[in-house]
Order: structure tokens, then C-alpha cells, then sequence
């Protein structure tokens, strides 16, 4: 293959900015040429493509709109309760049922109701009735020839039955855009294939196929494109020939094999390479034979904005139809947010109400954390010039759910533990209007959240180095002015976390500070980091000795999968989490994991909920089969 020259960004263009250039380049896309005639059975969601009238009305005759009896108003004249009326079966009435047809002579409906029967042939009644009474008239919902729904109208389910009411089986609609996804990249592998040491699952190809749909497009995925110059212009030349938009999945950056741009540049027109946001910067822009044509980068986080910022809007555009801004709210953030000055940044955000505040706190930022779009609640943009934002301030987030989900979270703030998954999803299961967020800053972190009152509960295992129990001297400490409540948890071994079979022999605390031995540590604050720095106090050693002993990971699974990927030797962690990624596991102590709760959320329905799930049998039979566990007295209330 010849050597292209690598390709560096050629801006930091502003995403305003960014947007105009493109759209202004595009010009007028030629949406009026893109009809389709499809059945009404297949109209949902579809944009009219010009105002659609009934043919018929509806209703088509004079109808009852009640079930009783069809009568000659006239006859019914006088009658009241002192001197009641005496109708004829077949001469002054007739039975009708609701929706019959009201045909001469009769020009009114009595209500069954308001009828007397006599005998077989004659009924009686004690109020007169008006002409035209509980009929619906012709075309008393649509009249023939009046419009049902105007053009560039996104078809409901209702307006699918007002068209069919209206004798209208065909409509014409906007066609479909359809977007052409080139997967590209020789590390590439379709999620059934075997996963092997540097290959990549192609997870964005799938989302992108449902953002999509969702947003009322058809898609067209093509076969992952090798890092070859011309193979990847080959596909994209084809793509552009099938498609109304074509994306370029990876290969949007700087490296020597990202050849998206250059391409773009040789067979159309490069419009923006490198937008000012983050993550996301790497976005492509261009042109090719009229078409619009984006790279995208490969991180799934990345993927996602740069699609939601550049794709969607074309999706609409070219269906001419309105994008609907998202619903934003206000939060305290609870948690400091350092920012880029060069970039408008995406941050995503787990939101819940606590007492009448809503809270706000940020999830992990990577690119590659397709997690944090997964359990974000929002999104809170950063503008660019921006230096961060401090604990406490009042932010606006984005909503991805709806608010009524989000105030029916339990917002949870502290230490890290696999059981706060399964809480979360036993909580969900048995009452699907509460949920719980979790946010892993480490039981100190927790406690401080609750100083914040920013939480509802806060999870933690804190170990005073002075009497050897736990949390309950912390908690007097720090939370002394507050009503606090600690509910019982449970206990759990806390131990060395090491490859399978202990290749290294690592025993006990001592050895890590064997020569070339690599440790991962927890983020500072953390029970399990306090609880090593008591370890090695006891002890008498120094943790400069301990090689890896400033890298921090915020979650038990994270050490465990450090130890398991070879980049560290050992880890200290919970049990469970050793088992869950197949580590062995020597255990260096059991402590407990209980949960701060201000006093007045204890008549909380939400947290009564958590507390009542706290003490099922099924939630035992869960930790047993996590192992490292034991329950004495869940959800025990102790009033500090």
C-alpha cells in the first residue's frame, strides 16, 4: 500500500460555527423530489409530504349515539311525569343500539335509560324529546373534503384512524433518508465473532442504526472497512451512490492509519475537521457528489455526540421535518467538574431529588465509557473558555429520561459494591416507578454528600483505626448537627485480589511490597483505601514502597479488572468482585457496609422500600451466590 501523508486537524471550529458551515455548504436539500404513497397501516411516524383531505365524512349517515329508542320527536310532545307518553313499536319508535343508522321518520334517540316498557309493543316515557337528540349528524367529527392533517405533519396513532374515518387508505409521505454505516478500522469484529487481544466489537454500527430509526430514517450498513487507504474510498464512493447521507465510523483523527478526511478532500469537499467539543473533537465534515458525508469518532461516547450533534439534525432536515428541543431542569451539582478552556464539553449525569433539590452528579467522563450514556439521567454542556464548575452551583442538565423517573430515584453517594446493582435492580423490578442511582465516590465522599444534603443515603465502611469498629465514629464525627440514621447492610471480606493460580505468591499485605510486585489502589477517601493505610500503619510500611500505590480506580470491578488485564499484580477488594472476574482472593479482613440516612427519610416511601428489600430472602440467596458476604440484621435502624 503507498503512505498517505498523515493528516493532522485542520480546526477547532466552534460547534455553532460548525453547524452553519455545513448546513450553508449543503444548501437546499431536495426534499420535495423524496415522495413516497404508502398505506395508512404503515404511516406511523412518517412526515406528510402535503395536506391530506377526508374523502367521505364521518360519520357517513345520521347516527345514534346512544342505545334506547329511535323516535318521531313530534309524538313526544307534552310528556312529562304527571302525564306520561304511550309509544307505538314500528309507528312511534323503533330499538336502536348505539352507532345504527337514524333514518325517516325518526329524528331523535331516547336513551334505554329513560323508557318505561309496557309490554312487546309499547313503552312508555315521561319527558319529551328534542329534535335530533343523542344523534350524531353527518360528518359531525369530519366533514368531506375538510383537511385531516397538514403537510410535513409526523403521523400519530389518532391521525392514522381520523385518515382511515376520512376514506383515505394511501398517503404521501416524505421518503425516508437513508444513511449509509462504513465500520472502519483492521481491529473491527462483528459482536458473534470470536473476541480475541486488540480486536474491537462494533457496537457503534448497531446504536447508530437505532438512533437511526428512532429519529425516522432507514439505514444501510456496509462491511467493516481494514484500515486501507483505498479500500475505505472504495466504500465510501459506493455508500455515497446508495444514500442520502453517508457516516464514516473511526478514522476521523490524527493517526497515521485515520484517513477519513484526506479522502473526503480527494473525492469531494472537506468542510470542517475538528469541532471545539469534547469528546467528540475529531468530528468530520464534508461533502461528496452533493451528499453529506460525516466521520465519526470511534470512541462509543464520542460516536454518540458527534451522531446526536451532526447526523440528527440532517435526518430532520432532509424529512423536512422539526426537530423538538430536550427538556432541560435545573440541579446542584454535587461533585466539582474541572473543564477544558478549548472545548464545549458533553458531561454526563445521574439526577435525583433529594428533599426539594434536585441533584446532579457526574459520571464518568472517558470517551470510551459507553456506561456513562447508559445510566446518565442528562447531560450538562460545559461552554467552552470555561474552567470547570465548583460543587454546590446550580446547573442546567438535559434530560435523557423523564423527570417523573428521576423523582422517584433514591439518590445514593458513597462507597462502591456490587450489591448496590442488584438493590437497584430488585428495587426496579418489584416497584417500577423507583429506581437507584449510584455514584461511586468512596465512603468519605459519601459522608460529605450527606453533610451536602445531597443524598438520601450514602453507603460505607469506614474503619476507626482507634477502637477497630466501624462507621459509627465517623458519622458522630462529621455529621454531629444532623438527625442521622445508619441502616444495617451487611458484612463482607474485604482481601487481595490476584490472578488466577497467584502466579506472583502474594500472601499477604507484606508482599506488596515485593520487588517488581504492581499494585492498584482505590481512590482516596474510600473505605478500602482506608482501610490498606491501617494495614500498612500496623505494619510500619512506608506506601512509597508500593509500586502502583498512586493509581486509583473508583470501583471494586475496576481493581478486579486491572488484576485480570495483567496491568497490575494485585488489587485490594471485595470478594465478590474477585469471584465475578474468576481472580483467586486472599482475604485480610470482613468489616461492614452500611448506609447513612438522614432520620427524615425514614418515613420516605422510597427508602421504606429499600430498607423492606434489604430483608428478603431473596436478596440473601443474591449474596451468597456473589460469595464474600453476610447478613445478620439487614436493614437494622441505628439513630446516631
Amino acid at each position: 500500500m503507498e503512505k498517505f501523508q498523515r493528516k493532522i486537524y485542520l480546526s477547532n471550529v466552534e460547534l455553532k460555527e460548525a453547524k452553519e458551515m455545513f448546513f450553508k455548504e449543503l444548501g437546499k436539500l431536495e426534499q420535495r423530489k423524496a415522495l413516497e404513497v404508502i398505506k395508512v397501516y404503515d404511516a406511523l411516524d412518517r412526515i406528510t409530504a402535503k395536506p391530506v383531505f377526508a374523502k367521505i365524512s364521518s360519520p357517513h349517515f345520521n347516527a345514534s349515539a346512544m342505545d334506547g329508542i329511535g323516535v318521531k320527536s313530534e309524538v313526544t310532545y307534552g310528556a312529562d311525569e304527571s302525564s306520561p307518553k304511550k309509544l307505538i313499536l314500528n309507528e312511534d319508535f323503533i330499538y336502536i343500539d348505539t352507532g345504527d343508522v337514524i333514518e325517516e321518520p325518526y329524528d331523535a334517540v331516547i336513551m334505554i335509560e329513560d323508557v318505561i316498557p309496557i309490554d312487546d309493543e309499547s313503552v312508555e316515557i315521561i319527558k319529551a324529546a328534542s329534535p335530533w337528540q343523542h344523534i350524531r349528524p353527518v360528518g359531525e367529527d369530519i366533514v368531506a373534503s375538510e383537511m385531516i392533517v397538514p403537510a410535513y405533519h409526523r403521523i400519530r396513532p389518532v391521525d392514522m384512524g381520523a385518515l382511515l374515518c376520512g376514506g383515505i387508505l394511501e398517503v404521501e409521505v416524505m421518503k425516508r433518508a437513508s444513511i449509509g454505516i462504513i465500520p472502519t478500522g483492521t481491529e473491527i469484529i462483528e459482536p458473534e465473532d470470536e473476541i480475541a487481544p486488540g480486536k474491537i466489537i462494533d457496537s457503534n454500527s448497531t446504536m447508530f442504526e437505532a438512533m437511526v430509526k428512532t429519529y425516522g430514517g432507514v439505514s444501510r450498513k456496509y462491511e467493516a472497512a481494514p484500515d486501507d487507504y483505498r479500500m475505505i474510498k472504495n466504500v465510501i464512493l459506493k455508500a455515497v451512490q446508495e444514500n442520502d447521507i453517508v457516516i464514516v465510523n473511526a478514522g476521523s483523527s490524527a493517526g497515521r492509519e485515520d484517513y477519513t478526511g484526506k479522502i473526503i478532500e480527494e473525492i469531494g469537499k472537506l468542510i470542517v475537521h475538528g469541532v471545539a467539543i469534547k469528546p467528540g473533537k475529531p468530528a468530520v465534515l464534508g461533502k461528496v457528489k452533493g451528499k453529506p458525508i460525516i466521520g465519526i469518532p470511534g470512541y462509543p461516547v464520542s460516536a454518540y455526540i458527534v451522531f446526536e450533534a451532526f447526523v440528527k439534525p440532517l435526518i430532520y432536515k432532509y424529512n423536512n421535518n422539526r426537530e423538538v428541543e430536550k427538556r432541560c431542569v435545573e440541579a446542584v451539582l454535587s461533585k466539582r467538574i474541572m473543564s477544558s478552556l478549548k472545548h464545549l464539553e458533553y458531561v454526563r449525569i445521574k439526577l435525583g431529588k433529594v428533599a426539594e433539590k434536585l441533584i446532579a452528579t457526574p459520571l464518568n467522563r472517558g470517551a470510551g465509557i459507553t456506561m456513562s450514556l447508559v445510566r446518565a439521567d442528562g447531560i450538562v454542556r460545559i461552554p467552552k473558555n470555561v474552567e470547570g464548575i465548583e460543587a454546590g452551583e446550580r446547573i442546567n442538565v438535559e434530560l435523557l429520561k423523564e423527570l417523573e423517573i428521576i423523582n422517584n430515584t433514591i439518590v445514593s453517594i458513597g462507597s462502591h459494591d456490587m450489591i448496590m446493582d442488584i438493590l437497584s435492580n430488585m428495587i426496579h423490578e418489584k416497584y417500577p416507578i423507583n429506581s437507584l442511582s449510584s455514584a461511586h465516590v468512596g465512603s468519605l465522599g459519601g459522608i460529605m454528600a450527606m453533610v451536602r444534603d445531597e443524598a438520601h443515603i450514602a453507603p460505607i465502611h469506614l474503619l476507626d483505626e482507634k477502637s477497630g469498629t466501624y462507621n459509627v465514629t465517623y458519622v458522630k464525627r462529621y455529621l454531629k448537627n444532623k438527625d442521622i440514621s445508619l441502616i444495617k447492610g451487611v458484612k463482607r471480606l474485604q482481601g487481595l485480589m490476584v490472578k488466577k493460580g497467584n502466579p506472583r505468591n502474594i500472601r499477604s499485605i507484606e508482599d506488596l511490597i515485593g520487588e517488581d510486585i504492581v499494585f492498584v489502589n482505590r481512590q482516596k477517601g474510600s473505605g478500602t483505601r482506608i482501610l490498606l493505610d491501617f494495614k500498612l500503619n500496623e505494619l510500619g510500611i512506608d506506601s512509597r514502597e508500593i509500586r502502583g500505590y498512586a493509581r486509583e480506580m473508583t470501583t471494586h470491578m475496576t481493581v478486579a479488572s486491572a488484576v485480570l488485564s495483567g496491568t497490575a499484580d494485585v488489587g485490594l477488594g471485595i470478594q465478590s468482585a474477585a469471584k465475578a472476574m474468576g481472580l483467586d482472593f486472599i482475604a485480610v479482613g470482613e468489616e461492614e457496609y452500611d448506609f447513612v440516612v438522614s432520620s427524615e427519610f425514614l418515613e420516605d416511601e422510597k427508602i421504606k422500600r429499600f430498607i423492606e428489600i434489604l430483608k428478603t430472602e431473596e436478596f440473601s440467596k443474591k449474596l451468597f451466590e456473589l460469595g464474600g458476604y453476610k447478613i445478620e440484621e439487614p436493614g437494622r435502624i441505628i439513630s446516631l
